[in-house]
């Protein structure tokens, strides 16, 4: 399956392709769009998960192209906000243009593996505390704690963050296979609980 996550970066690199500059996703969306802005000689920025977030960093870095995992594009050149109409054009011209496949188009990008958990808690849990903690614990990683907090490892990171609906962390990781991201979030759900 070509998978939501890859979406972006697809659009991500043919939008580049043309005009290079900046992208943004949110923390939890794939490495794999770094890999895409890098690769013509763009930055690339994290905000905190939701579209207005996207947007305000993409406004900030000046990106040309973002949006979110779940295969949200925002193309600023027509306007600031997520539009599945414009992520199909771009997606097909993309396709058209290179004459490939959608499974030959996917197998150029490196192939990652998101593992998406979450730990129950109660009203009580002091989650900034259990935060605060993991992020001391592993302070020689790359730290982002501009929503919840993200460890980004050489083959993969992880994503945790405190739900604005109901009284749970989302655990969010990924790695280059799936059994590495599982255990990822494995080793971290055991982290979480041994901190409640």
């Amino acid at each position: 399956m070509f998978g939501e996550e890859y979406t972006l970066v697809s659009v991500a690199d043919f939008v580049l392709s043309k005009l290079g500059g900046n992208a943004v996703s949110n923390l939890s969306s794939t490495r794999a769009l770094s890999d895409v802005t890098v690769k013509y000689g763009g930055k690339y920025f994290a905000s905190a998960v939701g579209e207005v977030n996207v947007v305000e960093k993409m406004k900030e870095k000046s990106a040309v192209i973002g949006g979110e995992g779940n295969g949200g594009i925002i193309f600023p050149a027509l306007h600031y906000g997520r539009d599945a109409l414009v992520g199909i054009a771009l997606f097909l011209t993309y396709l058209s243009e290179k004459d490939l496949a959608i499974s030959k188009l996917r197998s150029t990008y490196t192939n990652y593996f998101i593992s998406k958990n979450k730990i129950q808690l109660t009203n009580s849990t002091d989650i900034s505390s259990i935060i605060s903690e993991l992020a001391k614990k592993y302070n020689k990683e790359k730290i982002n704690l501009v929503d919840g907090l993200k460890i980004d490892f050489d083959e993969g990171w992880i994503h945790l963050r405190k739900s604005n609906t109901e009284p749970i962390i989302r655990i969010y990781s990924e790695s280059l296979s799936k059994e590495k991201a599982d255990n990822l979030a494995s080793m971290f759900i055991k982290e979480i609980k041994s901190l409640i």
